[in-house]
C-alpha cells in the first residue's frame, strides 16, 4: 500500500483473538486502516486472518471518528464477525444475486477473483484485464471495501513488491462516484454543455466526460443519490462541467489535497479566487451539502465562472 506514514498501533483485543500492529495511512485515496491479525478458533483448529481494518473508507461511509480504545475495539469486534470465514458462504451468495442482475460481466468476472477473501496479487490474482485498475474502482463504487498492499509474491514468485488486493466481506455500501450517472444522463448532459471543454475553453467533438462540480471526496450518501435523471437544464448547469478524463484525475488530485491539507487549489498556476481565498473556510464542515460552499470560489470548483471573473479583476486593473 502507498502510504505516508504509519504509526505503532500494538495491543490485544477480544481475549487475544485480535492482535493490532500499526496504524497505516493511505494518503492518495484518503484512506486509514488497523493493520491486525484475527484468530478464529473452532475445536481444535485454528485460523489466521491478516487483515487491514478500514477506520477510514469514505466510499463506504466507514469513518471511527472517536479513536478511544473502547471505541475501536467494539469497531475491531464488528469487523471480525463480519469476515469470519464461517458466514463467506451466506455472504457469496447474497453478492451473486446482486452480480447477476448488475449486467456487468467483465467487472463482475474480476469480483470473482476477489471473492475467496484472499490477497491477490496483480500480476497472477487475475484472469487478462486490459484494465484492471478501473474494474477495482468500479467495484469499489458499487459500495465494497478493498483493500491494497505491496508485497512479494510467493504464487508467482515475484522478486520485487507487487501490487495485492483483498476484498472484504463487509455490507455493501451505496454507490457511490460517476456509475450514479446512467448512460441516458451523460448523454443529456453533454448536449446541454454543448461539448464544451472548460479547461481548454473550447468545444470538443469527444472524451469529454460530465465532472461533478462539487468533488467526490467531500460527498455523503445523501449527495452521492442526488443525481435526478429529469433534472432540469439549469441544475445540469450549475452541477456539471465537461473535461476530458486527464483534467478530470487532476482536479481528483487537486481536491484531495484540499480536503487532507485545507489548502485550496488553483489551475494554471495562477493563484485566484474569485470568493474566498486559500484556506478551506473554518465555518464550513469538510463533507456533506454544506461542504459544497467552500468550494465556491475555487477555479477547479467552477472553471468558467473562475476565467470570467479573472477576466473581469484584469479589466478592471487595466482601467
Amino acid at each position: 500500500m502507498a502510504t505516508d506514514e504509519s504509526s505503532k498501533y500494538e495491543k490485544d483485543f477480544f481475549g487475544g483473538l485480535i492482535k493490532t500492529r500499526r496504524i497505516v495511512n493511505h494518503s492518495k485515496a484518503s484512506e486509514k486502516f488497523i493493520e491486525a491479525t484475527f484468530v478464529y478458533q473452532d475445536g481444535q483448529k485454528e485460523t489466521k486472518m491478516d487483515i487491514l481494518v478500514p477506520i477510514e473508507y469514505r466510499r463506504a461511509d466507514m469513518t471511527v471518528k472517536d479513536m478511544s480504545e473502547q471505541t475501536i475495539e467494539a469497531h475491531l469486534r464488528r469487523i471480525y464477525e463480519t469476515v469470519n470465514p464461517e458466514r463467506h458462504d451466506e455472504w457469496l451468495s447474497e453478492e451473486k444475486t446482486y452480480w447477476a442482475a448488475s449486467k456487468a460481466s467483465v467487472t463482475e468476472g474480476v469480483f470473482k477473483s476477489l471473492a475467496d477473501n484472499e490477497w491477490k496479487c496483480t500480476k497472477c490474482g487475475f484472469q487478462q484485464n486490459s484494465n484492471l485498475a478501473r474494474r477495482i474502482q468500479d467495484i469499489k463504487d458499487r459500495g465494497y471495501v478493498i483493500v491494497t498492499k505491496m508485497d512479494i509474491c510467493s504464487r508467482c514468485n515475484s522478486k520485487k513488491k507487487l501490487t495485492h488486493y483483498k476484498l472484504l466481506q463487509i455490507e455493501r455500501g451505496s454507490k457511490t462516484g460517476y456509475e450514479t450517472i446512467s448512460k441516458e444522463l451523460k448523454e443529456r448532459i453533454l448536449r446541454v454543455l454543448r461539448n464544451f471543454d472548460v479547461f481548454e475553453n473550447g468545444i470538443r467533438s469527444n472524451s469529454l466526460l460530465p465532472d461533478h462540480k462539487f468533488p467526490e471526496i467531500r460527498w455523503t450518501e445523501e449527495y452521492a443519490r442526488d443525481n435526478d435523471p429529469d433534472m432540469t437544464e439549469d441544475e445540469i448547469r450549475n452541477k456539471f462541467q465537461l473535461l476530458d478524463n486527464k483534467r478530470n484525475e487532476q482536479k481528483r488530485e487537486v481536491c484531495r489535497r484540499c480536503f487532507q491539507t485545507g489548502k485550496r487549489g488553483y489551475p494554471y498556476g495562477i493563484k485566484y479566487y474569485y470568493e474566498g481565498s486559500e484556506d478551506w473556510p473554518d465555518n464550513i464542515p469538510k463533507k456533506g451539502k454544506e461542504a459544497e460552499k467552500g468550494c465556491v470560489g475555487c477555479g477547479w470548483y467552477d472553471l468558467a465562472k473562475w476565467r470570467d471573473a479573472l477576466n473581469e479583476t484584469i479589466l478592471e486593473l487595466e482601467d
